[in-house]
């Protein structure tokens, strides 16, 4: 059983360890230490040292993001004491609030790109028309129509790029829950619908 759990929290740290390393970057500011520091949390996953997490009874999301605010935090108090001035009393310390906003838009961010990566592989088209109205939203079918044939080098009418769009965004928003799912591994839909809201995602399910 234990041997499932570490292998369960690798696979997670595997699938968003983009997510995490984004964030370690804008936290420390250095590569080389981002990867110090991701690989540590890494070794301590596997390794199995963080004993009471079991992706299987909450949040991945919420137990990374609490290991990493403390990793930074450990390694910024190092540095400040290996300095030869003092520096004025808590200068070293997170604003926790503030660096878990940063970390759920890395998450956010992450899980939108594999879904858009998702996306691409079910159905090309899809992802392009999809592309084109999220970069572009003020444009009416007629104009999305002209800009999709142009870039499929094949004609495309308004009602055929309704209809295209529609599915797209269908496809994209179910795409979109099992991306949830895999990092909740859970399939339970209250559970996905929570991590929406949470994600600020359920705007594409409107």
């Amino acid at each position: 059983e234990a041997v499932s759990a570490n292998a369960a929290r690798a696979e997670l740290f595997e699938r968003y360890g983009a997510a995490i390393y984004r964030y370690l970057l804008s936290a420390v500011r250095d590569g080389n230490v981002a990867e110090d520091l991701a690989q540590e949390f890494s070794l301590r996953l596997v390794e199995g040292r963080f004993k009471n997490v079991d992706p299987e009874k909450g949040r991945f999301r919420s137990y990374v993001k609490t290991v990493l605010f403390h990793l930074v935090q450990e390694h910024r108090r190092k540095m400040y004491q290996k300095r030869e001035t003092p520096l004025t009393e808590g200068a070293a310390e997170l604003n926790e609030t503030e660096e878990n906003k940063k970390f759920t838009q890395y998450w956010r961010d992450e899980l939108l790109a594999r879904t858009w990566t998702a996306l691409a592989n079910v159905n090309q088209v899809y992802h392009d028309v999809l592309r084109l109205v999220s970069k572009n939203p003020d444009l009416d079918s007629t104009n999305i129509a002209d800009e999709l044939s142009n870039q499929l080098g094949k004609p495309m009418s308004a009602a055929t790029t309704r209809q295209t769009l529609h599915r797209a965004r269908s496809r994209f928003a179910a795409l979109l829950r099992d991306e949830i799912a895999a990092s909740l591994r859970v399939a339970d839909a209250e559970a996905i619908d929570s991590e929406l809201a949470d994600l600020e995602l359920l705007h594409f399910y409107r």
